[in-house]
């Protein structure tokens, strides 16, 4: 809670604390006379800002907040000031002069605020075992988010998308699939779909400089059989270090049967801005 430019560190703060694993939000002291104090409740524990520790509007409230119950707490610049005296603990944030050259605009005394506000989230943070993986949680729009959410299975090309040929297709039938498929590659599976080999244009070029018959001649023949894999619930972040350690451009996905599922292509990684 808080008002003028201490209510703008509030609503910064209560920011930080909800992005931390401490639900929080922030209430206008001006607004809550007329009503928004009604989203208190007994069980919350107000914060307030005040560099004067005497702002009108929040000492009006006092009263209130405490017929609520709740407990609130307050950051002024004066510990002997109203607010500071009627709160269960009053942090002391007084300066000895504004960055302002005239000493009146609120510079200094803010910016020691903001730095108490984002301590406390850090020490509740802390003290919650909040992780990298929680945060993500509350960022899921952010590239931080994506990288410790975003799974194999959420982006790769799977199901009716999925060039399948069988060991016995030949390779003109092997390039109808691939082309209507439009992922460059086949999957070369057997009668019990399990993953045998792929098939990708570098064999194409390789199968065009022998003159096979490509009629007559099995996919099992010409495809790669050395398939690099990785299981569909693992991070996309591990398929980049997969790619790149391997220097290729694409992996299959394979279910926890370690049946080929889906695929995922630098592409893919790059369309998701995870690259």
């Amino acid at each position: 809670m808080g008002v003028g430019k201490s209510g703008h560190i509030g609503n910064k703060v209560a920011a930080t604390l909800s992005s931390t694993g401490s639900p929080s939000y922030f209430i206008n002291a001006a607004e809550a006379l007329h009503g928004d104090v009604g989203a208190i409740t007994k069980k919350d524990n107000v914060i307030i800002f005040s560099h004067s520790g005497e702002s009108e509007e929040i000492v009006k409230l006092l009263p209130t907040l405490k017929n609520i119950g709740c407990s609130f707490f307050s950051i002024t610049g004066d510990p002997k000031s109203t607010i500071a005296i009627h709160s269960l603990v009053n942090i002391n944030t007084s300066v000895a002069d504004e960055a302002c050259p005239l000493n009146l605009a609120p510079t200094t005394s803010t910016t020691v605020a903001l730095a108490l506000g984002d301590a406390i989230a850090v020490a509740l943070l802390e003290a919650k075992d909040f992780n990298s993986k929680d945060f993500a949680k509350s960022h899921p729009g952010g590239k931080l988010g994506k990288r410790l959410l975003l799974k194999v299975s959420d982006i790769m090309h799977k199901e009716k998308d999925l060039p399948v040929v069988q060991l016995s297709t030949s390779l003109s039938n092997c390039l109808i699939e691939i082309s209507s498929k439009g992922l460059g590659v086949a999957l070369i599976l057997d009668k019990n779909k399990g993953l045998k080999g792929i098939f990708t244009d570098g064999d194409l070029r390789r199968s065009l400089n022998q003159g096979i018959d490509i009629h007559n001649t099995p996919i099992s023949k010409l495809m790669s059989k050395n398939v690099k894999t990785i299981n569909e619930e693992h991070l996309a972040t591990k398929a980049i270090d997969i790619m790149q350690k391997n220097e290729i451009y694409m992996l299959i996905a394979v279910d926890k049967r370690n049946l080929p599922s889906g695929i995922i292509r630098m592409h893919d990684l790059m369309k998701s801005g995870l690259i």
